[in-house]
């Protein structure tokens, strides 16, 4: 075996041990090696799954570091400043339903726990500071059913998410203002949709 041989098969073991150990710049690091080793030959069926692991795992790494640092930035923006000093209604709903899209956002990427953790910061906030008719309260909800449903595969959480939603918001249909009577209704026939199709797939 020549030496170029030798490195090359030490390069690919390096990379599996940084895979492993999750540790992607190395392991793009040792790929690089491999390739700028290869001369004649092809990158093997192996070498080729290695090179695509490494660089899709650093790079998603490093945006979402990225969107972790934005989110957090914002939502301590929020929690410090902006609620706290929202003088109108309006304004502190504004702010709520950004601290809730920012939740969001990191929940679509966040593992486990805290994923979970993200998304129902959302949903509390929504159910604490919101009328069950209010657009917001409904358009977070439809997004978290959603979200529920083909982000976490939880059908049965999504379905119930949605139904409380819409039943709640049919209860007080009466009290709904004019001025959001034709978001609301809107995103209440989404919901409803969603339910519909949710359940049809289980059966």
């Amino acid at each position: 075996m020549s030496t170029t041989e030798s490195s090359r098969e030490n390069n690919v073991y390096l990379a599996k041990l940084a895979e492993q150990a999750e540790r992607y710049e190395e392991m793009v690091e040792f790929m690089e090696k491999v390739v700028k080793a290869v001369d004649v030959d092809e990158l093997t069926v192996e070498e080729r799954n290695l090179l695509s692991v490494a660089y899709k795992n650093e790079y998603r790494g490093k945006i979402e570091a990225e969107l972790s640092k934005i989110c957090d930035g914002i939502l301590g923006l929020l929690e410090s400043n902006l609620i706290s000093s929202a003088s109108s209604a309006e304004s502190k709903v504004f702010y709520l339903k950004m601290k809730g899209d920012y939740y969001r956002y990191l929940a679509e990427f966040k593992p486990g726990a805290e994923r979970k953790d993200a998304a129902e910061n959302t949903l509390d906030i929504a159910l604490a500071e919101l009328a069950p008719t209010h657009p917001i309260r409904l358009g977070l909800a439809l997004n978290f059913s959603v979200f529920y449903y083909e982000i976490m595969n939880s059908p049965d959480r999504a379905c119930s998410l949605a139904k409380q939603a819409f039943d709640e918001a049919i209860s007080e249909l009466d009290s709904l203002g004019e001025e959001s009577y034709k978001d609301s209704t809107l995103i209440m026939q989404l919901l409803r949709d969603n339910l519909t199709l949710w359940t049809s797939d289980a059966l």
